[in-house]
């Protein structure tokens, strides 16, 4: 049982980068931004986050500046496909050659070259009164740090907000037909630029968190992936908040279970480990795509003057 209970304490913080990123995704999608430069997002966000807690002092400025510089990210995209009426798919591609580009050379500017990598604190853990005491539930849910709050109640909020208030309607209007909701005075430009802006900035905070809770340093490789999951990810959602959660559950499984095939004297290559979730994806998606439903105007840029729009 003790296993049990421990691997599942592993397994909620492991769910924090896919649930921001994924949500961020979300975020902008609902939108009709399809946002797909996410690796390279959350790559920014570890290497801006990591640097600002060492320089600056503190995890809390690093989460914050790796969010702004996340959410300039998006707002270069919102832009450039909504001002500029670009090319969604190779904006996004340019973006996240650009900051992984950006995220190495920040790093070696500010750190440089050396023999031992700096290191910062790991997230501290904060027990919540009472709630922390119930055996089994408590030491997994409610024993975690505030980055494991913050991300469970975001996706609460974002359900809220879409599907249980006129607000979240109107929001959603904007990625399903936005001439109608431009009929109804929904601005859609302002819509899809703040959403796409918010949404990278999550995507941002999930990349910042993976050197905050794991490594306490940055290194190149340390997203590993997980931005591509992200979007595979969404759709497996059907683009719901409270689908991904369940989803990200999954993935951050494998990813638990991937390290400690790493340190545990396995005959299984952790490799394949490794492998488990890209090919479980593909597995899904086949079926999924059969039932899950995508926003309407997904990827769409919106002119008011065209027929086609909406």
């Amino acid at each position: 049982m003790n296993e049990v209970v421990g691997f599942l304490a592993l397994v909620i913080p492991a769910m924090v980068p896919f649930v921001l990123a994924a949500q961020g995704t979300i975020l902008s999608g609902r939108a009709g931004v399809f946002n797909v430069s996410q690796e390279g997002v959350m790559v920014l966000g570890a290497s801006v986050g990591f640097l600002a807690s060492f320089t600056l002092g503190g995890n809390t400025i690093g989460l914050l500046v790796a969010a702004a510089a996340g959410g300039l990210v998006g707002l270069i995209l919102a832009l450039a496909t909504t001002a500029l009426r670009m090319d969604q798919f190779v904006v996004g591609l340019a973006l996240y050659f650009a900051t992984l580009g950006l995220a190495s050379l920040l790093y070696r500017v500010i750190v440089g070259v050396t023999l031992e990598p700096p290191l910062i604190e790991l997230l501290e853990t904060y027990p919540i009164p009472l709630l922390s005491d119930i055996p089994i539930v408590g030491e997994v849910l409610f024993d975690q740090d505030l980055v494991v709050y913050f991300a469970f109640a975001l996706s609460f909020g974002l359900w809220w907000f879409m599907y249980r208030t006129s607000a979240g309607l109107r929001f959603r209007s904007v990625g399903e037909n936005p001439k109608a909701a431009d009929s109804l005075g929904v601005n859609v430009f302002r819509t899809r630029v703040w959403a796409t802006v918010a949404g990278s900035a999550l995507v941002a905070m999930g990349g910042a968190y993976l050197p905050m809770v794991y490594t306490g340093t940055f290194t190149e490789g340390m997203v590993a992936g997980r931005g591509w999951l992200v979007i595979a990810l969404a759709f497996l959602g059907g683009w719901r908040p409270h689908y991904v959660v369940a989803g990200a559950a999954f993935f951050a499984g494998m990813d638990v279970l991937a390290l400690r095939a790493q340190v545990a004297d396995i005959a299984i290559p952790h490799q394949f480990v490794m492998m488990l979730p890209y090919v479980a994806t593909l597995i899904v998606m086949i079926f999924a795509f059969r039932w899950a439903r995508q926003p309407g105007f997904l990827g769409n840029n919106y002119d008011r003057e065209s027929r086609l729009s909406g």
